[in-house]
């Protein structure tokens, strides 16, 4: 088997993963992001350009660990890699000028989003994403963001199959953005509404673990990569969308909130993991989450690479410094962990290295 062939193959064991992860992946996100970060240090309005800064210096392991599922096409990575890390920092961009927003206007919100739903919708007409809101000027930051999106995607042979299902999950997100960040007091009532209009998908989820499935952009990321098939039909398009949303996109989001609570708390964000009656159902909940994944990934090829997808979002969000911080959260986490699979391990062990050494 020569090297072409042998890097089209999906990694099948935790050592072949993080080989390439470290090989490959660290390094060209940080090519990206580096670029990116000179892009936003030009931004003009001055808090558009501090949260754009903001949002690749803190939350930069949100693209790292995107990225990963370049490693499943090493052949693709120059497609993947860059598509990868400008939706995802367009989502971490969004998200920062919402949470700390100067507006609780929900149409500056789906107005500002629109760029997420432009940027996997090639041929659409480009908004104006700022008209709605004071903050402005950005240079173009966002439009470039948007653009390089689109000039990746057309470069994948079998994006139109998968383009329906991405523009679904591209929805769902920009809905949840946009109801989880008006005013405190109409929050739940609107997430609650919105969430009737849609509870028929995911019968066994409750409301807010629904709501946390519609805030990951894993499920895109894995139907980006499936469209570097050129055979890629509906059918498999609809199946993968069906593995990933709602039980592993549900697991990566309440991971997210989990280690979040006190960080929500103080700057008055909602968090999902508020809304269970203790933190023994949290935990159950969390836990059956888990299971549920693992079981729909077995639908779709590769079962192995997913099942790591699974193990090492536990791992990392389970090794991030902010566990160790809250009593109740670090508890959670503990039972988590507890006779974790030696996977599951690996990528804790690996998830703590590499935030050490800022790789």
């Amino acid at each position: 088997m020569n090297d072409q062939e042998l890097s089209r193959k999906v990694p099948r064991s935790p050592f072949g993963l993080m080989n390439r992860v470290y090989k490959f992946i660290l390094p060209e996100v940080r090519i990206e992001l580096d670029k990116w970060r000179q892009e936003a240090e030009r931004i003009p309005d001055e808090e558009l350009r501090r949260q754009a800064l903001a949002s690749i210096d803190t939350k930069r392991f949100h693209c790292q660990g995107g990225a990963v599922y370049a490693a499943a096409s090493l052949p693709d990575k120059h497609i993947l890699i860059p598509l990868i890390v400008a939706y995802q920092t367009i989502s971490d961009y969004l998200d920062n000028l919402c949470d700390r927003s100067t507006s609780l206007d929900p149409a500056d919100f789906r107005q500002l989003h629109q760029s997420m739903l432009d940027a996997v919708t090639p041929g659409s007409e480009l908004a104006d994403y700022y008209s709605l809101r004071t903050e402005k000027e950005d240079g173009g930051y966002l439009t470039r963001l948007v653009e390089t999106c689109r000039n990746r995607i057309a470069e994948l042979p079998g994006y139109e199959a998968a383009q329906p299902y991405i523009r679904d999950l591209a929805e769902l997100y920009t809905d949840l953005q946009v109801y989880k960040h008006i005013h405190p007091q109409e929050r739940e009532s609107a997430l609650l509404d919105w969430w009737s209009r849609h509870a028929h998908r995911t019968p066994h989820l409750r409301w807010n673990e629904f709501a946390a499935a519609t805030g990951s952009t894993l499920g895109v990321f894995m139907l980006f990569l499936a469209a570097t098939d050129p055979f890629l039909d509906d059918e498999d398009a609809s199946t993968i969308h069906g593995s990933y949303f709602p039980n592993v996109c549900s697991l990566h989001i309440m991971l997210d909130y989990l280690i979040d609570q006190d960080e929500d708390r103080l700057g008055g964000d909602l968090n999902f993991c508020n809304y269970y009656e203790d933190a023994d159902t949290m935990l159950n909940r969390i836990a059956s989450i888990v299971e549920w994944a693992r079981k729909d990934v077995t639908a779709i090829p590769s079962t192995p690479f997913h099942r790591m997808i699974i193990e090492g979002l536990l791992a990392l969000y389970l090794s991030d410094p902010k566990v160790s911080e809250q009593q109740l959260v670090r508890s959670v986490s503990r039972r988590l962990m507890k006779r974790s699979p030696m996977t599951r391990l690996f990528f804790f062990v690996n998830s703590r290295w590499i935030r050490k050494h800022k790789v």
